[in-house]
């Protein structure tokens, strides 16, 4: 029997050796984000004359491809979450979304698509074999030991720990890159972030375990906790936000229900800083997203806190997270994951949060009716508490009178009379 070493040095290949095991009409799943192979995916376009009918099925592609652009005749790309990368060619019909709750992408994939392969950018292997995805886990772990990997070793991504380890028995091949891992720094936070952020914070306890979204709001919830005590995470994306958190003591993880002291996450996303803390660190877990993310699994954490965005909310408390209309930015993701999973742990909590209104003040975004076409990504009946910088609409439990007199109330001052009336037209109020 060949000795790891042995094994790892004859699975080393070009990048193009991935060619051997696609075929037509292969469907391949791709890691998103860092995850991405960038030198494999390279070797797929460059052989694209020769490809027939091949899907690329990935979320958050990090950068711009002939692939996704429709531009190689032999390849389709697939999105199951829109990036900046994605969004013009969705438009424009030269790729696909499909539809999803994020703790249910990998049954997804095994059911509707039956994929053949994934590709995957790693942390070089250690002494027993076993690469690591790195930062992004998500999906791709998902298939660990079910399907073959292609990978990439980039000698930048970073080693972590949890259900994301990936033996040199599941690799078909590995290829080599040495390549920086791309950057997500906080947005710029606005005095509305900052007061939405100060009334989410109000209302997490010690002891929480918290799940956080990217962008100014969350990371701004995250600033505002320095006082706090004993908090825990359990979240899709661990963000920077975190990591001074953890550095100061607050996150301790010690009165979490399951994996004690431990911080359980699929993906980090943000700067360098962020990259340095999870590398070799423990005390940080990736596991596959539909652990992660499974509604069941979150409300076993007592006192859980979850905070997401959206981008526009009805009086019935339907919130469009991914869509003005039927003009898509995003997908779902896992917000609906963690909105259900809040509500179902004991004493547990979700955030809806957005600004009043448009940052000229001229559109509210409490509305009456969603905009025609506009995808509900929170349905009514999950929804919990509704946040814009003018306060706190609790929904759940609530008439549908109350929740729209509740949400006109923290609704944008110019709008509340016309909103009022608009809600006796309907008959809500």
């Amino acid at each position: 029997m060949a000795s790891v070493t042995e094994m790892i040095a004859a699975a080393r290949r070009p990048a193009d050796a991935v060619l051997e095991h696609v075929g037509p009409g292969s469907q391949i799943v791709v890691n998103g984000y860092n995850g991405e192979p960038a030198t494999v995916l390279d070797a797929l376009e460059a052989a694209g004359d020769r490809l027939t009918d091949v899907r690329l099925h990935q979320m958050l592609a990090p950068r711009p491809r002939p692939s996704i652009d429709g531009t190689i005749p032999g390849l389709r790309h697939v999105s199951w979450f829109l990036s900046p990368a994605t969004r013009e060619a969705f438009h424009a019909g030269h790729c696909d979304l499909v539809p999803n709750n994020f703790s249910d992408v990998p049954r997804l994939l095994r059911r509707s698509v039956r994929p053949d392969l994934v590709v995957a950018s790693v942390s070089p292997p250690d002494r027993h074999g076993y690469f690591s995805l790195g930062t992004v886990a998500t999906y791709a772990a998902a298939f660990i030991g079910e399907l073959p990997f292609f990978v990439e070793v980039n000698a930048q991504m970073p080693r972590t720990y949890g259900g994301n380890q990936l033996h040199i028995s599941d690799i078909v091949g590995w290829c080599e890159a040495d390549r920086p891992l791309v950057l997500a720094p906080p947005p710029e936070p606005t005095p509305r972030d900052r007061t939405i952020a100060a009334l989410v914070a109000d209302r997490i306890p010690d002891g929480a375990t918290l799940q956080a979204g990217i962008g100014a709001v969350p990371d701004m919830v995250l600033a505002a906790l320095g006082d706090h005590r004993e908090l825990g995470v359990h979240s899709e994306v661990f963000g920077t936000g975190f990591v001074d958190l953890v550095d100061r003591g607050v996150v301790t993880g010690t009165r979490k229900a399951t994996h004690r002291g431990k911080i359980i996450t699929t993906a980090a996303m943000g700067d360098g800083t962020l990259h340095d803390f999870v590398a070799d660190n423990p005390g940080v877990e990736f596991h596959p997203v539909d652990y992660t993310n499974d509604p069941w699994v979150i409300a076993r954490e007592p006192l859980f806190r979850a905070v997401n965005a959206a981008l526009e909310v009805d009086f019935l408390g339907q919130c469009a997270s991914e869509s003005l209309g039927s003009h898509y930015f995003s997908s779902s993701g896992g917000q609906p994951d963690f909105a259900r999973g809040a509500i179902m742990s004991e004493h547990g909590a979700a955030f809806i949060v957005l600004h009043s209104a448009t940052h000229d003040d001229t559109v509210s975004r409490i509305v009456p009716q969603l905009q025609p076409g506009a995808a509900v990504t929170t349905f009514k009946n999950i929804v919990d508490n509704v946040v814009t910088e003018y306060g706190v609409a609790e929904l759940r439990g609530a008439t549908i009178a109350e929740r729209t007199r509740r949400l006109i109330a923290i609704a944008h001052p110019d709008f509340r009379d016309e909103l009022t009336a608009q809600a006796r037209t309907l008959g809500y109020v």
